[in-house]
């Protein structure tokens, strides 16, 4: 956002940059997500998730 403020740079060239960065991210997520499926059980995977955004939750609200 900060380089979006800069008048010298293309607002194109950060709208392409936070675009790649999201496909990288999305395509990271993606193969660890086939990876940890294949190494542990669905359920368990569901309680992790499940506990990390709790977690995540938690802390936003004490950071608030």
């Amino acid at each position: 956002m900060l380089l979006a403020t800069d008048k010298e740079v293309s607002k194109w060239a950060v709208f392409l940059s936070a675009d790649t960065a999201l496909a990288v991210v999305t395509a990271i997520g993606v193969i660890a997500g086939t990876l940890l499926s294949a190494l542990i059980n669905e359920k368990y995977l569901n309680y992790l998730a499940g506990a990390g955004f709790t977690l995540t939750g938690a802390f936003t609200l004490v950071r608030a």
